[in-house]
């Protein structure tokens, strides 16, 4: 096979050119410290202000609200302990299938782990149940980044607003934040916070074709956390050091783009997604498709091939110039089996039989029929 197909876009975004062209000024002519006070850094720091403003917009947030870190990892980091530093004798909730950057952040504090359903949906009987008086914060993925299950954010929200009226009655004056990991959802979800009803969120450039390393985490007003880097005090004492300018105006471009287009591109995208389904179904009873398919987002296709060795298949379809995934990028060199699919009940055996692809802007129906007979004549 001459071309290769790129079908991890879960792992890594290529860059927009658009967010590459809005970028390099930062890197020569505009290479100012945004925190020096003359005229021509003020202008970066000027800069970065619209770069917050354009990000809240979409995040239907006040710019004060948002934070730029470094990445998805230290946007959930800063959540997670900052919060859990402001409220040391509380605890928190996290859900089974959670990115490890918030798995082990909550293995540091005193923590709760919510069950999923098979499909991959959090329980929410169970999350309910496992508040308690001491619970001051609730962290569930708004869309996972292995099997694409989208979680029912909306409806939690409300349950832990049902819980917060109850606990005033009580005159327990402990808040119940809720927190969202949004880094795979930002490209084909509404990200409006209050819709969502959140006090929490977090980002990933390098998953919407923006600059790795860039991210930011939505803090509501009133949220109380505590920065998790020290030093000069930028973005509102909560992460300090010197501004990543080009990734701040690049992450705040890409953002802009893909909510932009999220509509049309999520339509393009949910038909390939259902024509490889349909291919790959043709392949009879061992192929099977993991994670809801009502609630899943557009662009993950996550199968377990009975019989096979995940990395072994991924390496023949390499050899095709096919590119996919055993699992998360993050924890692809773990030869444990996911805890993702352990969670909605697979096997070791089925975990390691499994294989993610993910589809993205530059995908084609032609990469998807070429991959289809790939695996067909691989199996």
């Amino acid at each position: 096979m001459a071309k290769k197909i790129y079908l991890d876009y879960a792992a890594a975004t290529p860059m927009d050119p658009k967010v590459l062209a809005v970028m390099e000024p930062y890197f020569s002519e505009r290479f100012y410290n945004p925190s020096a006070t003359y005229l021509a850094a003020q202008a970066i720091a000027d800069d970065i202000a619209t770069a917050r403003s354009q990000a809240a917009h979409w995040l239907g947030s006040r710019p004060s609200e948002i934070v730029f870190t470094a990445g998805g990892t230290e946007a959930n980091n800063l959540a997670l302990a900052g919060v859990m530093a402001a409220f040391p004798e509380a605890n928190l909730l996290v859900s089974a299938i959670e990115h490890e950057s918030i798995i082990n952040p909550a293995a540091k504090h005193p923590h709760k782990v919510i069950k999923v359903l098979p499909d991959g949906r959090v329980d929410i009987a169970d999350l309910v149940s496992k508040v308690d008086n001491q619970t001051v914060l609730v962290s569930v993925m708004y869309a996972n980044n292995e099997i694409g299950t989208i979680e029912p954010i909306r409806e939690i929200a409300k349950k832990l607003q049902e819980i917060r009226r109850e606990r005033q009655k009580l005159g327990n004056k402990l808040p119940l934040y809720f927190h969202t990991d949004a880094c795979q959802a930002a490209a084909y979800l509404d990200l409006h916070t209050s819709r969502l009803g959140v006090d929490l969120m977090t980002i990933n450039g390098g998953k919407i074709y923006g600059p790795k390393q860039s991210g930011a985490l939505y803090v509501k007003t009133g949220t109380k956390i505590q920065a998790q880097i020290l030093g000069g005090g930028q973005e509102r004492g909560l992460r300090s050091g010197t501004e990543n300018v080009a990734g701040t105006i690049g992450l705040s471009k890409a953002l802009d783009l893909v909510q932009n287009r999220r509509q049309a591109e999520t339509e393009r995208i949910k038909q390939l997604q259902g024509l490889f389904i349909s291919k790959l179904e043709e392949l009879g009873p061992k192929v099977s498709i993991n994670g809801s398919r009502d609630h899943r987002l557009p662009n993950n296709v996550h199968v377990t091939f009975s019989g096979q060795d995940n990395e072994r298949l991924m390496m023949a379809l390499d050899e095709v110039g096919i590119q996919c995934a055993v699992g998360s990028a993050c924890s692809a060199s773990n030869e444990e089996p996911s805890h993702v699919l352990m969670a909605i009940g697979l096997s070791e055996t089925q975990a390691q039989a499994s294989l993610r692809f993910s589809l993205g802007r530059q995908t084609t129906v032609a990469d998807i029929r070429l991959t289809s007979k790939a695996i067909a004549q691989l199996l």
